[in-house]
């Protein structure tokens, strides 16, 4: 039985170092997240493993809170008679549609062993409908 994730071939071993590799590139791109909410706020939390918080940016604009920033690691390794060293370099962003209750000016974030954890403080609803009163002349 041939397994579909492998192309059918001679060689299909040649192959098997790029298989998923889109997905890997955008999982490390596309940092993960959770959000719950409860009667006061929104709670968002990023995975951001080997960010420096220098180098994340928190903006808010027409009802979406976008998370950004760049990815740099270098990690470097030496031995007796061997030598390793490793660099990763990328931008990556992730943005979430508030909902209407949200209070945008209350936006707090906060930053802790690779972890960002962001509240959305509750607000009142906007109106959804009210009475315009028509003008005489």
């Amino acid at each position: 039985m041939v397994e579909k994730s492998q192309p059918q071939g001679m060689w299909p071993a040649l192959f098997d170092p790029f298989f998923n590799l889109g997905s890997r590139i955008a999982d490390w791109l596309h940092p993960a997240s959770d959000a719950a909410s409860d009667t006061e706020a929104y709670h968002i939390t990023v995975e951001l493993p080997g960010v420096a918080e220098a180098d994340i940016s928190l903006d808010v604009a027409g009802g979406t809170l976008t998370v950004s920033g760049e990815k740099k690691e270098e990690r470097e390794e030496k031995g007796r008679d061997w030598y390793f060293s490793e660099r990763q370099y990328g931008r990556f962003s992730r943005a979430f549609r508030l909902p209407e209750d949200a209070d945008e000016a209350g936006i707090a974030a906060e930053m802790k062993d690779g972890v960002l954890r962001i509240t959305v403080p509750r607000g009142d609803p906007p109106e959804r409908s009210r009475k315009i009163e028509i003008k005489r002349s």
